[in-house]
């Protein structure tokens, strides 16, 4: 049985979340891997995982808790179907090295890209302005 969660912090300028649990582990995750290796069907599908792709700068604007065993984490591209039981957030913390070197693994192999499709800060020129 895996520890308990004690403490979550969301830290939204550097997109990662502290999770501090009662056998005294604490692991910081990144709201990018958090979004990928999401628990919800629509990652993992029937047995086969989707490659979620382009979420480098995906952060987290929700936390909401579901008893007192997991949290609904609602990301600011829409997704919020996954349940992160205190369970899967001790494995992944415990094993984010490899289920890391797993997704990039996976990205290079399918040519896809961690970078938004939108980039966020989108510069405009005014035509009826002098440069």
């Amino acid at each position: 049985m895996a520890p308990r969660v004690t403490a979550l912090k969301l830290k939204q300028s550097s997109r990662v979340l502290e999770i501090e649990f009662d056998d005294g582990e604490s692991y910081t995750l990144a709201c990018e891997l958090l979004r990928v290796c999401s628990p919800s069907a629509e990652v993992h599908g029937h047995g086969n995982p989707k490659l979620v792709t382009h979420k480098r700068e995906v952060n987290i604007v929700k936390i909401e808790p579901v008893g007192a065993y997991a949290v609904k984490l609602v990301f600011d591209d829409g997704h919020d179907s996954g349940l992160y039981s205190w369970q899967y957030l001790w494995e992944m913390g415990q094993n984010q090295a490899e289920l890391w070197q797993d997704y990039l693994s996976r990205m290079r192999a399918a040519n896809a890209s961690r970078e938004p499709l939108i980039p966020l800060k989108v510069q405009f020129h005014d035509a009826s302005k002098p440069k």
